[in-house]
């Protein structure tokens, strides 16, 4: 992909069926990320932003137009190859942490490397660097019922970033917490995106968290309503 974007769409549309017509979440969005940004889809619900970040995310396909991340058009990869671009490529953040809770902090945060060719040693010290990165290694051998939301949450970013991913992706990742736990949050991924150049991309109506975004993308009934580029006003 030229010029370092590691995002492109191109009259990118959805539309789900509802009855004996259809919904149109999205049309003809047209957006280009490079790597390293840290930006945001902003919008209230039912704007399209979890719509889009599922497409970039390979989670969901295009009905009209082309969604490209890291030069693989989403819309064309068969479920194989879209397992794997999210295996090798991608981390995600959710809102609700989605952790399993009956294994222990470690467990969660190497189980991405469980699915790749890391030796046990490997794993090991790459969840350690992670867990780092986010300051938790002295909750370890602990699971997910003995932790602060904060804390959840923190071991689902050291989760998304273990493997290094080029690209994160962060849908409200900040909706169940407070503020001194969501600015907490946000200066560690502010802090990663620095230290390690991954590009993240946040869907969110909190203005905690557009505060911190570089690049603000407002979506209003599906399509984009206008992009911000600003310096961080946080």
């Amino acid at each position: 992909m030229q010029n370092n974007l590691i995002i492109k769409t191109e009259k990118l549309t959805k539309r789900f069926p509802m009855g004996k017509s259809e919904f149109t979440a999205l049309k003809d969005i047209d957006l280009e990320l490079i790597t390293g940004e840290f930006s945001g889809l902003i919008g209230p619900s039912g704007s399209g932003k979890t719509t889009l970040l599922n497409i970039i995310g390979s989670l969901d396909s295009p009905t009209e137009g082309q969604a490209i991340v890291m030069d693989q058009s989403v819309g064309q990869l068969s479920a194989k190859e879209a397992a794997r671009l999210r295996k090798q490529s991608l981390g995600f953040i959710f809102q609700t942490y989605n952790l399993l809770q009956v294994h222990t902090v470690f467990e969660n945060v190497e189980l991405p490397l469980l699915l790749l060719k890391y030796s046990s040693s490997e794993r090991k010290k790459m969840v350690y660097d992670a867990l780092d990165w986010v300051g938790l290694t002295d909750k370890i051998k602990q699971k997910p019922p003995q932790l602060s939301g904060g804390e959840c949450q923190r071991v689902a970013i050291a989760r998304a970033m273990v493997k290094k991913p080029s690209l994160v992706l962060a849908d409200e990742p900040t909706a169940n917490l407070d503020a001194a736990n969501s600015h907490n949050i946000l200066q560690t991924m502010e802090k990663l995106n620095e230290e390690l150049k991954t590009t993240f991309l946040f869907a969110t109506h909190d203005e905690k968290v557009i505060a911190y975004l570089k690049r603000k993308i407002y979506l209003r009934d599906g399509m984009i309503d206008k992009i911000e580029t600003a310096k961080n006003d946080k």
